[in-house]
């Protein structure tokens, strides 16, 4: 090979190498990726060493790793891009295929027993969406447009689907904040709460105890989704893509013939969506479109709901116990389980009431506001979809 030919062809190397240089990482690295991987990372802390949410956090926490490796625009790879598998699997988020599904498998796994025993706990359920429309008014007031406001306020019902369901239909644009917000408050759940149920009760409040649960028949159980869908579609038919799956979920729960296909909802595929949903909601937080001061906002604006919406359930029970009879008091505890993150505010209420009684068992008396909670979050849902969307 001739001295010419040699320079041609380290020449060409050189340039091929500094080409390859240009696509990689290190070279479209910014202090915002840095940032979200740390995110990223500390999410999958969370899930793994301290057991908040894993089956949430894991794929979100590893969904903004794979959302913000740095990468060469144009290659067809990022989740924004079209054209790339990433951005085919996010359609299911932003045209809001994935929530009604993960609502069918909730429904398909959720007794509601415990509502049907004692239905004044659904007005706990309601009173603790109050959060939802105090973060409405606020975000207004904070500049944010009507539709936006509507899609962040949803955060203090402390249900990842639905916020999901919402944003795809009125912001797009702050899926990701919206998402992140809500699965990080719903995983901070035995963080958050106690320390308002503690601040808001007093200590012989928090021993109250109520009556055992009646007996609930197997009509009944038929009886309540096809009731329940009924009534709340009829009033809120916004609400129908995720109440419908809901109730259809139970349906096919509680009829007794087709047990196959509850536990294909509740099993396969609600762990197939949970995967797909958590991965693609955590790669939407790409630091180039995620980091921006709305996105601050939009946290900061979900803590204060989730807050509103805890405080809420718990005083909204205070106020109940002025009206009813001696023996049929409601502890206080259990107010904090109206937000829809279940079953985990239901286990806070039952920590914290053996905490001061060791005998008293609160799980199955809160589990009625929580699966409440679930229907309210989707009726409210409903509700600013009808007037906003």
């Amino acid at each position: 090979m001739s001295e010419t030919a040699n320079i041609g062809f380290f020449q060409m190397m050189g340039e091929n190498l500094s080409k390859f240089l240009t696509y990689t990482g290190f070279a479209n690295v910014t202090l915002g990726h840095i940032i979200m991987i740390l995110v990223g990372l500390f999410f999958i802390y969370l899930a793994i060493s301290k057991k908040y949410e894993p089956m949430l956090l894991v794929p979100i926490g590893f969904g903004i790793l794979v959302g913000n490796i740095p990468f060469f625009p144009g290659l067809q790879i990022g989740i924004y891009e079209d054209g790339s598998v990433l951005n085919y699997l996010y359609f299911g988020v932003l045209n809001g295929v994935y929530p009604p599904l993960i609502f069918l498998g909730i429904g398909a796994m959720t007794d509601f027993s415990a509502l049907i025993s004692n239905p004044k706990l659904m007005l706990i359920g309601g009173a603790a969406q109050f959060g939802i429309f105090a973060a409405y008014m606020t975000a207004l007031g904070m500049g944010f447009s009507a539709a936006e406001a509507g899609a962040i306020g949803i955060i203090g019902g402390a249900d990842g689907p639905t916020a999901i369901f919402l944003a795809g239909k009125l912001a797009p644009d702050l899926m990701g904040a919206i998402a992140i917000s809500a699965y990080s408050y719903m995983a901070l759940v035995p963080v958050i709460q106690p320390p308002i149920m503690k601040l808001l009760t007093t200590k012989k409040e928090r021993v109250i105890r109520m009556k055992p649960p009646r007996q609930v028949s197997e009509l009944e159980k038929i009886l309540f989704p096809i009731t329940g869908l009924l009534l709340t579609t009829f009033l809120v038919p916004s609400g129908l893509p995720l109440l419908g799956m809901l109730f259809f979920g139970n349906l096919l729960k509680e009829s007794g013939v087709t047990r196959r296909l509850a536990n294909t909802a509740s099993g396969p595929m609600i762990d197939i969506v949970t995967i797909l949903l958590g991965l693609t909601v955590g790669a939407s937080t790409q630091a180039t479109t995620f980091l921006t001061a709305k996105s601050v906002m939009i946290f900061a604006l979900g803590a204060g709901s989730f807050i509103v919406a805890t405080a809420a359930g718990v005083l909204f029970v205070k106020i109940m116990n002025l009206v009813l009879p001696k023996g049929g008091k409601i502890n206080p505890l259990i107010g904090n389980a109206g937000v829809s993150a279940v079953p985990d505010s239901a286990r806070v209420s039952q920590e914290i009431g053996m905490h001061y009684d060791k005998t008293n068992y609160l799980l199955m008396h809160a589990m009625g506001p929580n699966v409440a909670g679930v229907i309210g979050s989707a009726v409210a849902a409903g509700i600013l979809l009808g007037f906003l969307g």
